[in-house]
């Protein structure tokens, strides 16, 4: 079968089953997109995880640039304070028995845990990590083009191609070609399409076999609001999948994740944790139940609201939030007609709101936005938010 096919196939079939019984399943919180010394992040991964264990996270993939952390490495230790007291907090919380470092002419170096390794030390009942690459390029020596892969098994090395459109139809090529050789669950995604607007909602639709991206990334270039001349990723978002409804691909769906890179210093110039997250509705926790319940759509993705319950039933798209006193929410449902080219947004106050899909709507998808504003925010001003994924009628 050809794999670009298959995965088409697979996900369609997905959707298309009997949704798990409610009761069988449990919410799991989850971040997608991580950073650490593997490669341009300021913290031992040890370190990172422990920081998401602690704060609530119920599975973590380590999305490092181009590696899978399987290789022998070294960090020299920046020659700062605040970089010799994070190094003295991990060997304090860690050991002489676990840390491996040595001095050399004054400077420490610390050799780092594979992903074996940490993954053996850090996970435990309740919290998983799932092995993940940033397959990382710069087309032209200056475009970025990343793509994410979640389960990844083997190393995928950045294609070199042309175009922009070309290197991430290579790259998710590569993740969907070893899930069919592996038989492993595992799934692209597009990153921060704005950061150095790199990618347009055309590059986007022109892409087979990919249905996820981010539609929120906490890092503070890219770009998640457009400018005066780009859209917006949620903008972008609906024109995808007004693309791919036209065509009957199967619909894009938009995560949440931190991009996180900074762990010492805080502040909306700087790519810091707990910004951006998925919460994903499966039958257990583990990373192919996860797959499974995200491809199926049994997921939304958040920067602080919760719902307490998010369901498509008889064609009854049901979106309620878990409240927080003295906060309000504004649920937007944000539809797209038959035979229309733009979204149109239907606004409820308050905690519930409904949406009966007919077949006079291709999709319909919701935005939840709160009063309460967002702690170390992207950007100075945010509120709280979440989005659910779009539907169809069955």
């Amino acid at each position: 079968m050809n794999y670009k096919l298959g995965f088409l196939l697979l996900a369609g079939m997905a959707m298309m089953a009997c949704a798990p019984d409610k009761e069988s399943l449990t919410w799991y919180k989850g971040n997608l997109h991580t950073h650490t010394y593997w490669s341009d992040g300021d913290e031992f991964p040890e370190m990172v995880l422990d920081w998401y264990k602690s704060n609530g996270y119920d599975f973590i993939a380590l999305s490092d640039h181009n590696t899978l952390a399987q290789d022998e490495k070294w960090k020299l230790i920046t020659k700062s304070p605040l970089y010799e007291e994070s190094f003295r907090k991990y060997l304090e919380k860690f050991g002489e028995d676990w840390v491996v470092y040595k001095t050399d002419t004054g400077r420490i170096q610390v050799k780092l845990k594979t992903f074996a390794e940490y993954k053996s030390k850090m996970e435990s009942p309740g919290f998983l990590v799932i092995p993940s690459e940033e397959i990382t390029n710069y087309v032209a020596g200056k475009i970025p083009v990343h793509v994410n892969a979640t389960n990844l098994q083997q190393f995928i090395a950045p294609p070199n191609a042309a175009t922009v459109v070309e290197t991430m139809q290579q790259s998710v090529d590569a993740v969907l070609k070893q899930r069919e050789e592996t038989g492993v669950p595992m799934f692209p995604h597009i990153n921060h399409p704005n950061f150095g607007w790199a990618i347009t909602p055309d590059d986007m639709t022109a892409l087979k076999g990919e249905r996820f991206f981010e539609v929120y990334n906490g890092h503070p270039l890219v770009h998640n609001y457009g400018d005066s001349t780009r859209p917006g990723t949620e903008a972008m978002w609906d024109k995808i999948n007004i693309a791919y409804a036209n065509r009957n691909q199967p619909l894009m769906f938009g995560l949440a994740t931190d991009d996180s890179h900074s762990y010492h210093q805080f502040g909306s110039s700087f790519s810091n944790a707990g910004r951006g997250w998925v919460m994903v509705q499966a039958k257990k926790l583990d990373a192919a139940s996860l797959i499974e319940a995200m491809e199926a759509g049994r997921f939304y993705a958040s920067t602080g609201v919760t719902l307490r319950d998010v369901s498509f039933e008889n064609n009854l798209l049901t979106v309620e939030i878990d409240e927080e006193p003295g906060i309000e929410y504004t649920i937007d449902m944000i539809s797209l007609k038959a035979g229309a080219d733009k979204t149109e947004a239907i606004s409820h106050q308050g905690a519930r709101a409904q949406f009966k899909v007919t077949d006079d709507y291709v999709f319909v998808r919701a935005r939840i936005t709160s009063t309460k504003q967002k702690e170390n925010p992207f950007q100075e001003g945010d509120f709280e938010m979440a989005w659910t994924q779009p539907v169809s009628a069955n």
